[in-house]
């Protein structure tokens, strides 16, 4: 594993940046582009936007967004939400993402996101897994912001989009999503272990040392951080001090 990555997450319903617990019971935080330029000049490795109703109603609309954000953000900027099609990984680029996310669409058409690897290079695509488990001993990939069935097995899936071509996986917990009370670090475990590609956890960090416990046990490339800094119960310089002195392999940024 290289460096630990700190991405800031922001989710987006409409115009304004939002939050949610299980993706669910969404609150509006405030303009989003606000949000991402204090995140960038706060330290942030990278941020995640994501539209998350942009598959509901069959729509990609974070383009002014996102060409906003590029005027004053000088970071790498992963796009998602209503990825359908090559035309809308061209917009999405265009506007201003250097990555882009696919998820229902990929799960309707898995070779979707070869066609995008071999267009625009691994690199540029994320294949987003919203994990749910099964009470049992497995986790399901769901999509539609963790509204639909898939039937698919979260870990199969992401092995499987590694191998058609996803340069990087983000795996979301839907049951430790937006409680605080740490990530499922049995499944970012399985999904590291499972592909050979860089994974991005996501959902449940409530305090620092549920980072430094995720990344110890699991491994993961980077860590997707959201309630946490929205609601400013910590910041990503605090983080990232925590990090360094867990002796985590992060990013020094001078004060």
């Amino acid at each position: 594993m290289g460096n630990l990555r700190l991405i800031a997450r922001l989710d987006i319903k409409a115009p304004n940046l939002i939050k949610g617990i299980h993706l669910e019971g969404l609150r509006v935080i405030g303009d989003p582009n606000e949000h991402a330029r204090k995140y960038y000049e706060a330290g942030a490795d990278e941020l995640i936007y994501m539209d998350i109703v942009a598959s509901l109603y069959e729509r990609n609309n974070l383009a002014d967004i996102v060409e906003k954000t590029t005027r004053d953000v000088f970071i790498p900027i992963t796009v998602g939400g209503g990825i359908r099609s090559i035309d809308d990984v061209i917009q999405t680029l265009r506007a201003g993402a250097d990555k882009v996310v696919v998820n229902t669409a990929a799960v309707r058409e898995p070779q979707l996101i070869t066609e995008m690897a071999r267009r625009f290079g691994s690199q540029c695509v994320v294949l987003s897994i919203e994990a749910k488990h099964d009470g049992k001993s497995r986790w399901e990939a769901y999509t539609d912001n963790g509204r639909e069935h898939t039937g698919r097995d979260a870990i199969e899936w992401a092995a499987q989009g590694a191998e058609l071509g996803a340069g990087e996986i983000l795996i979301t917990s839907v049951d430790q999503e937006g409680t605080r009370k740490g990530f499922d670090v049995d499944l970012a475990r399985a999904v590291c272990k499972a592909v050979p590609v860089p994974v991005i956890v996501s959902g449940g960090m409530g305090t620092a040392d549920h980072l430094v416990e995720v990344v110890r046990e699991a491994l993961p490339d980077a860590v997707a951080i959201a309630d946490a800094l929205h609601y400013e119960r910590m910041g990503l310089q605090d983080i990232r001090a925590a990090a360094l002195a867990a002796d985590l392999p992060v990013r020094a940024v001078a004060a």
